[in-house]
């Protein structure tokens, strides 16, 4: 039994707070690698979950990365911390809020492998092919990300 099921077993489904942690893989190209999961159906994300006890963001970011992808990640840059007020609730009827911890990185290594139990496929995406189904927060932060970017790569052009 993980951290998550045994802290359900004293709570139930009431609220608490997850650490989760993920990154944004960035191809040659400067597109991102997203996850269409299989929960919920035909929803894309960015990979990433939750974080166990005694690992740190990083370590969550790359295990996840890692049992979700099949793609060793390494040099993480810390992108953003994303938390607040929006309570979610789980098919199940579990409660929580999120703390969400993003990397950023380009150094990654190894072929995709799709879990079915996770996930359908893996696509890079530009920020003009992101898809119409996704998960709101993780749009707002590839929106967040793509901005950046572009803002970045004007102030090198002038």
């Amino acid at each position: 039994m993980g951290y998550i099921e045994q802290i359900r077993a004293l709570v139930g489904h009431r609220p608490i707070i997850l650490n989760v942690a993920g990154a944004l893989i960035v191809d040659e190209l400067g597109r991102v690698l997203l996850q269409k999961r299989t929960f919920p159906s035909e929803t894309w994300g960015i990979p990433g979950g939750m974080m166990e006890l005694g690992e740190s963001t990083e370590e969550t970011a790359k295990r996840e990365i890692f049992e979700e992808t099949g793609l060793t990640i390494d040099h993480l840059h810390l992108f953003n911390v994303y938390s607040g007020s929006e309570l979610y609730q789980a098919e199940n009827g579990d409660q929580y809020y999120t703390v969400s911890t993003l990397y950023t990185t380009t150094d990654y290594k190894g072929t995709l492998k799709i879990d079915p139990s996770e996930s359908d496929t893996f696509e890079f995406r530009s920020s003009d092919q992101l898809p119409e189904k996704m998960f709101p927060e993780h749009r707002r932060i590839l929106t967040e990300f793509f901005d950046l970017k572009h803002s970045n790569q004007k102030r090198q052009i002038k």
